[in-house]
């Protein structure tokens, strides 16, 4: 899936369904830009992008399948995003994750990026949080696991800032694969950061009820949205970075 974000919230491409949703009440209806979450023209990146002027409840959101295709069985995927904000001066106080991986329970799984709440400045992070009781089995809160007890890769000091664009790739290798080894990496302008290793990755969600949600408690702009069906490598995630149109590029 590519969502260039040049024109409106739905991707330009898509195996699956290319439609952005937003929840209103029990039903999902298309989302369209308005005050909360605006189409910047010639702002991206890459001609338009995603803009969330301050805080808000709009939360983009994307069906599972043939987008992320998330299975009970072996699940890989790769999700590719440009970011523009300042953290420590743009986001107001509390978690803020740009772009999370959700399902019917937070308790079955929950994949996210994150801006920690407490550190300034804050640091940034991609998490693979598994069923609860593999991560936190004395049911604590997330704030008070030690970080290296935490199924996550945490940057202190990431390139983030109001002038200048910032790449950001995860991956997830394996997922509920029980005869190899799950891992998740985070990229970011097309280095690695780190792996999510050594942990059961195990999930349990329905994959009816799986979305790619974007924007929660996010201020900023955001461009050029890739999900691809596989892990990509260190290789074709410096590939994905050095392209000079972005991610049309690749099937254009």
């Amino acid at each position: 899936m590519h969502a260039s974000f040049d024109n409106d919230i739905h991707a330009d491409f898509s195996k699956g369904d290319r439609f952005g949703y937003i929840r209103k009440g029990k039903e999902n209806v298309k989302a369209e830009a308005n005050e909360e979450v605006k189409i910047a023209q010639g702002a991206g990146k890459f001609g338009g992008a995603l803009w969330f002027p301050k805080k808000g409840n709009f939360r983009p959101q994307y069906n599972n399948a043939k987008v992320l295709n998330y299975n009970e069985k072996n699940w890989s995927s790769t999700v590719s995003v440009w970011l523009k904000l300042d953290p420590n001066k743009d986001l107001e106080p509390g978690y803020c994750d740009p772009v999370q991986i959700v399902g019917n329970d937070t308790k079955k799984g929950f994949i996210f990026l994150e801006w920690s709440k407490d550190e300034s400045p804050r640091y940034f992070r991609y998490a693979i949080r598994p069923l609860f009781n593999i991560w936190n089995p004395t049911n604590v809160q997330w704030a008070d696991i030690p970080f290296n007890k935490r199924p996550m890769v945490q940057v202190e000091k990431a390139p983030f800032f109001r002038t200048e664009w910032t790449h950001v790739v995860f991956t997830l290798e394996n997922i509920n694969d029980k005869s190899k080894k799950p891992k998740g990496q985070l990229f970011i302008n097309g280095k690695l950061q780190g792996s999510i290793e050594n942990w059961d990755l195990t999930f349990g969600w329905d994959p009816a009820q799986v979305l790619l949600v974007l924007g929660a408690a996010y201020v900023g702009h955001m461009d050029d949205l890739g999900v691809f069906n596989r892990a990509l490598d260190v290789i074709e995630v410096k590939q994905l970075f050095e392209l000079k149109k972005g991610i049309s590029e690749l099937y254009r």
